[in-house]
Parts: structure tokens; sequence; C-alpha cells
């Protein structure tokens, strides 16, 4: 997935900075709990807070976002095939302009770890729970995608200035759009570059995208801090952590036993299974799970109905770029 230009605003970088931000860009696994750990890691570009943020609502993991009831009025969500399509035209564009621009570009899998999952507020997935506890195993796989990955190795045999030209390739160096966000944030976004070139072509301009774009994209973490914040929530977490101290965890909410697991320190594979997949059964026997996903439902409608001009300003959008889409591949 192209790192998202939204909610960032361009800065000069040094060599090694520049790294961080290119992996990011070439090196991103997905839009999951990894893949949005990894993207925190960007050092070269920089979100401007220019109010109090409102809470972030992120929880122990994160990811694909759970389908909510759509509120009248709002298009059809895109499929998973059309959204395939958007991101193979994006790679398609940008390896394009990049080389105008003198520089290498090797398209990046759309899902290069298909067993990374997302679990915003619990693990409830006995299956996977079994087979990958809170997903150590998962972590190593990115990581190597990581280590492997050709545009990596190419931004390191580039000399520090080379990156810096490089990344601003793709950035952009001057700024130009804002737009306000709900979470009190003020979004700031080049207007050269080519990812502003390649969204500015596919989707019919870069200005309405990026608005909407950085609107949509805001509403998860303001929906996730709802849920966590709702009473009957918390009251099904502590459901859950009495479940989880008949099994012997004494944990009070699921990202105290995920972190238990979260570090790079060596761990107990077993005792990590054993864990999450207490954690996956207390989340059923509990409520919690149905609660969460219930609240999840009822918050993200809420949300989409407040912000409707956002959410159908960005579908329009997406929806007329799929016979560009279509058209830009067939000529690739």
């Amino acid at each position: 997935m192209l790192l998202d230009g939204s909610l960032i605003r361009s800065r000069r970088r040094t060599g090694t900075e520049n790294q961080e931000g290119w992996d990011d860009f070439m090196g991103n696994t997905g839009d999951t709990v990894f893949g949005r750990l990894l993207l925190a890691a960007v050092s070269g570009l920089v979100v401007v807070a220019v109010a109090a943020c409102g809470p972030s609502g992120r929880g122990p993991q994160t990811g694909e976002e759970p389908a909510g009831m759509k509120p009248a009025g709002t298009a059809s969500p895109l499929t998973a095939r059309e959204k395939s399509l958007l991101y193979d035209a994006e790679q398609a564009l940008v390896q394009s302009c990049m080389a105008r621009k003198g520089f290498q570009v090797w398209k990046v899998q759309e899902n290069p770890v298909p067993e990374d999952r997302s679990f915003p507020y619990v693990v409830d997935d006995v299956g996977w729970a079994q087979r990958h506890g809170y997903g150590s195993d998962v972590r190593r796989r990115i990581d190597q995608v990581r280590r492997t990955d050709p545009n990596r190795r190419y931004l390191q045999s580039l000399p520090p200035h080379r990156r810096t030209q490089a990344v601003d390739a793709y950035s952009g160096k001057t700024g130009g759009l804002e737009v306000r966000l709900p979470t009190g944030v003020t979004a700031g976004r080049s207007t050269d570059g080519c990812l502003a070139e390649t969204e500015g072509k596919l989707y019919g301009g870069l200005g309405r995208w990026f608005r909407a774009k950085a609107v949509t994209n805001s509403l998860a973490p303001i929906r996730r801090a709802n849920v966590f914040a709702d009473s009957q929530f918390r009251e099904s977490t502590r459901q859950w952590a009495a479940c989880m101290r008949h099994h012997g965890h004494r944990y009070t909410d699921p990202s105290q036993a995920r972190a238990a697991f979260a570090s790079d320190k060596p761990k107990d594979q077993k005792e990590e299974v054993r864990t999450a997949v207490d954690e996956a059964r207390c989340a059923h026997s509990s409520g919690l799970s149905a609660t969460a996903q219930r609240l999840d439902t009822l918050y993200d409608r809420r949300l989409q109905t407040k912000y409707r001009a956002a959410v159908n300003s960005r579908l329009q959008l997406e929806r007329a770029a799929l016979p560009r889409a279509r058209a830009i591949l067939s000529g690739h």
C-alpha cells in the first residue's frame, strides 16, 4: 500500500531519515496492525497539530475497519477487488513518475503477509490465536519482507543526497493543501511530488481527494475511542478480565495481555499461544467480542452520518477513478 499522503506535511530530511520514510512508503505490509505500526516510524513526515488533538482511540491493535452500517444516501463501498484495482493503478503511476525523475521503484505486493490480522479491541479468533498467539511469528515474517524489499535495498545503495532527492521526488517539498480534521488536527499536503501527481491523475484532482481522504481516514481513531470509553465496553472488559483470572492470567484488559508478548525479547511461544487462546475464548464467553462489534458498528454509523459529505465525496471519487485505473493498467 502506498504511504498515505494525508495527515502529513513534508519537511527537509537527512539521509538517515529518508531511509525510514522510503521504507514506510515502499515496505508497508498492508493496512493491518503491524503495517500501521511500521508507518508510525516515519521520521521524514510530520503531522502538524494546531489544536489539542482529540482521543486517538487507537487500541492495542489497529487495522482493517469492520464494515459498519451504511448511512442513508451513502454510495456502496468499494469491493476488495475494486480497492485492489485502485491500489495497482497507484503503484503503476508512482513507478512511472519516479522513473521520469530518475529513480527506480519496484511494485509492492498488496498483502505480502496474508496471515497478518487486525484485532482492534480483543483477539477473538481462536483458530488464529492457536496458530500465531499474539502474532510474534507474523511480525518476524513482516520484518523479513521489509529486509528483502528491493526498494529498501535500492535506497540503501544511494548516497545520502540522492536519498533526499528520492523521497522529495515521491512526497514533494512544498505545501499548499490543508484541512482541519474532526480530531482537531490540521492536515497539510504537498502539491508536488509523485504521490500528489498520482492521486491527482487517478482521482480527478488532488484537492478534493485529499480533503475527503484526510477526513474519512481520521474517523477510525474517533470511533475506537468512543468504543473504549463506552460503559458497556468497560463492563464487558471487566467480565473478560474475570474470565482470564479463572485461567490464571491477571490482566485487566486485552492491551496488557498483548503488551506482555509484544517486545522483541525472546518469548515462550507456548505461553504466548496459551494466553492468546484464553483471551479469544474469554472474548466470546464474556461477551466482549460481541459488545465491541456492536458498539463499533454503532459509532461507525454515527460518524459516517455526521461526516456524510466527506464519506460520499470519497466514494464518488473512488468510483469515478475505477475506469481510469483500468485504462492505466491496460497500458502497463
